[in-house]
């Protein structure tokens, strides 16, 4: 039986009034946000009024009562104009609410999801540290218990959402012991903004997503109460990479939105160019490169609708993302390098959105797994041990 994944009238109308939001208040604005690496507060705030940052959550917890697809609905038109946008999005749903959600006692969600729902405040996760990427096994951030209390003691780099004037929280994973064989044991701990000890480093000089927020972390003996353990503990590791596979989908989507952008913003330039007397779009050359770039946009869309889909019936999911996150990523990648290209000097130009386009897009095979560790889990779900 083929698979539907036409839109639900509640779906469409959600998708529309996000795409006109975009056209209509974030691409006349971001480019200036861009520009000057600030972060949009009062955008974030209509997105916080328009319930986007509680989509997916029931409406107990202030949340929208919606679901995972349309999360992915409206990370992927925000992207199509900015991904600065989507990822403030994407990470103050999938990797700062959403722990919180899975994983949170009753009061820890009564507590931070109503405000992050709102958008009056922004969580984030952290994960990633400066020796410790793709394996976060090798975790070195260290959670001690003293009494009523953890110490935390460690740092945590590429943080997004960390150090906003809106930031409330940050999940963090530390060792919290060691298992028989001698491994890790990693648990998630919740750490307040403003507690003592907690330093957030200025903002990083980056590529792209300059008008995200995105800094190092460092902790010297923070205490927090013992209540702000995130789930059970020594399940650090499992939860995050629960929240992993979940967020790959919302990473497809925001890829799949950037590469639809390409798309729009190309077609629309080879029908108003002109060169050697016609528009630009009459060469086949151009028309060839426009196919095969709506055609990878398509897929992608596909792929991670699939993978969404799979999730909301409660299926295995893992394998569908990891293709999703994969395929979606290097195609944004290859199309804002297209567009560029069609763009020509233009395309170099700041001014013009698929320069945004092109230097937000490369973080994508980085981010929420490599391309790489894509690869190892599609293989590892082939049958193959790495």
């Amino acid at each position: 039986m083929p698979i539907d994944h036409r839109l639900s009238p509640e779906h469409e109308e959600l998708r529309r009034t996000v795409e006109e939001f975009a056209h209509d208040v974030i691409a006349p604005k971001i480019g200036e946000f861009y520009e000057n690496h600030e972060f949009p507060y009062e955008i974030v705030r209509e997105m916080g009024r328009m319930g986007l940052f509680g989509l997916p959550f029931p409406e107990e917890y202030g949340g929208m009562g919606g679901d995972y697809l349309a999360l992915g609905l409206v990370l992927e038109e925000l992207a199509r104009v900015d991904s600065s946008i989507a990822i403030t999005l994407e990470a103050g749903v999938s990797l700062g609410a959403m722990p919180v959600y899975r994983f949170g006692t009753e009061e820890q969600k009564r507590e931070w999801l109503p405000r992050m729902c709102s958008g009056e405040i922004l969580g984030a996760f952290g994960l990633t540290e400066p020796d410790c990427g793709s394996d976060a096994g090798g975790t070195r951030t260290t959670a001690v218990r003293d009494g009523d209390a953890w110490v935390i003691n460690g740092s945590k780099s590429f943080i997004t959402n960390s150090g906003t004037d809106i930031t409330g929280l940050v999940t963090v994973t530390a060792v919290t012991g060691r298992k028989p064989d001698g491994r890790p044991e990693i648990s998630s701990i919740i750490v307040p903004s403003g507690t003592p000890g907690f330093t957030v480093a200025p903002a990083y000089s980056k590529v792209g997503w300059n008008a995200s927020d995105t800094r190092e972390l460092s902790f010297s003996d923070v205490r927090v109460p013992a209540a702000n353990l995130l789930g059970e503990e020594g399940r650090g590791y499992a939860q995050f990479l629960r929240i992993l596979d979940e967020g790959r989908i919302a990473i497809s989507a925001l890829a799949t939105g950037l590469a639809q952008g390409c798309v729009d913003e190309s077609v629309s330039y080879a029908k108003t160019r002109r060169a050697f007397g016609k528009p630009i779009g009459d060469n086949q050359a151009i028309q060839f490169k426009l196919a095969d770039m709506e055609m990878r946009a398509h897929t992608a869309r596909l792929a991670w609708r699939d993978a969404a889909s799979r999730l909301l019936a409660g299926e295995p999911f893992k394998k569908e993302a990891a293709l999703a996150k994969l395929y979606s990523s290097e195609i944004a990648v290859t199309n804002a390098r297209e567009a560029t290209q069609i763009h020509g000097g233009y395309g170099f130009m700041n001014e013009y959105p698929v320069a945004r386009m092109w230097r937000d897009s490369k973080i994508l095979e980085i981010g929420e797994g490599t391309s790489e560790v894509q690869r190892m889990l599609i293989a590892r779900e082939l049958g193959f041990a790495s």
